[in-house]
């Protein structure tokens, strides 16, 4: 048994320690806002965060986790009332969508650690690949999320 804390709860999962994360989460848990993209950490759409840090769950074992906080894009709000979910709906971001869990956790991390984050910041920060290209949108959205009225 492994225990995990994700979304601010704990859970026991009985899994083998080389179980990539995201199907734990997606699997044993339920928590299927998580993405299946690469299957290699390369794409972004499988982002959580742990500790606050951008994580790829396809690449992680779960064993590596230890007693760090998972959140998931289930976990950062009820009512998809954080400041910057609400500024992906005011853009308009999504297309298919289906990156898009993955792109609003490294955003959330990345306006952590920049809370004024510059266009070079973004493009650097924002390594998750959106297969519709709704680049200059995400770009946006993290200026909107920021305060800074670039819209």
């Amino acid at each position: 048994m492994i225990t995990l804390t994700i979304n601010g709860k704990k859970q026991q999962v009985d899994v083998e320690a080389d179980t990539p994360l995201l199907w734990v989460l997606r699997d044993n848990v339920g928590l299927t806002g998580t993405k299946f993209g690469c299957g290699m950490g390369l794409c972004g759409a499988c982002t959580v965060l742990l500790d606050g840090e951008p994580m790829r769950s396809c690449a992680l074992p779960v064993s590596a986790v230890g007693s760090k906080a998972i959140t998931t894009i289930e976990g950062l709000s009820k009512d998809r009332s954080h400041p910057v979910q609400q500024a992906w709906i005011a853009e308009n971001v999504p297309q298919c969508g289906y990156c898009q869990s993955g792109m609003i956790l490294s955003a959330v991390a990345l306006l952590k650690k920049k809370p004024q984050p510059t266009d070079a910041d973004i493009d650097a920060g924002m390594t998750n690949i959106c297969r519709c290209g709704t680049y200059s949108k995400v770009r946006k959205a993290i200026h909107r999320a920021a305060g800074n009225d670039k819209t």
